[in-house]
């Protein structure tokens, strides 16, 4: 009865006047689902998610393993072709790795989330947070890139994308860096909720209406 009770609740409610909800996860390795079955990737996680609350949805795997905020934004033409109602946005991660200039990392992240919503698509950015080696003024700056873009552009924020997963060697592959299947249901059920706050905040009626 939950999952009912949501669907009439959600603008983006799917039912006989609206098409299925289309998703687009666009990012790197942990979307791409680096060193997992498909089934166990971060897309097909949570499709099965949503369909297990009534939600009509199709998460497409956009992910690219390795891929820089910039390859992003160089791609998201090709991307966008699948004509997503929501782009879920983790990239910037793989910028730290590479100590690539926060400036630089934002500047590419705007560009993305601009063009998203010119084009009225819902958005949810998964953050990341730098690694504490890079130093402090870094990590500062690194991180409060995913918060002033989504506040730039009133947009959903889920804040870590490996929350309640990063250190933990259970829920992590060998190299302690990418989740294992149980690690990506971890993150699938901490993201959920924003996840849904995206989904409400489509406007997704049927033309003319």
């Amino acid at each position: 009865m939950a999952a009912i009770a949501l669907l009439f609740c959600l603008p983006g409610t799917i039912n006989a006047e609206t098409k299925a909800l289309r998703i687009l996860a666009f990012g790197a390795s942990i979307v791409a689902g680096y060193g997992l079955n498909g089934p166990d990737a971060l897309p097909a996680q949570l499709e099965t998610a949503l369909r297990a609350r009534g939600i009509d949805a199709t998460v497409i795997n956009s992910g690219v393993s390795g891929e820089t905020s910039a390859g992003g934004l160089a791609r998201l033409d090709w991307a966008l072709a699948d004509d997503p109602d929501l782009v879920i946005v983790d990239l910037g991660g793989n910028d730290a790795l590479r100590g690539i200039d926060p400036k630089t990392t934002e500047a590419n992240l705007d560009a993305i989330v601009s063009r998203l919503r010119q084009e009225k698509r819902g958005v949810l950015i998964a953050g990341m947070l730098a690694p504490p080696n890079l130093g402090a003024d870094y990590e500062a700056a690194f991180n409060a890139v995913f918060r002033d873009v989504a506040a730039r552009h009133d947009v959903v924020l889920y804040p870590f994308i490996l929350d309640g997963v990063v250190m933990d060697p259970s829920l992590n592959q060998e190299d302690g860096i990418h989740p294992n299947a149980a690690g990506v249901k971890v993150i699938v059920e901490r993201m959920l909720p924003s996840v849904l706050q995206a989904i409400e905040r489509l406007d997704r009626r049927p033309s003319g209406s």
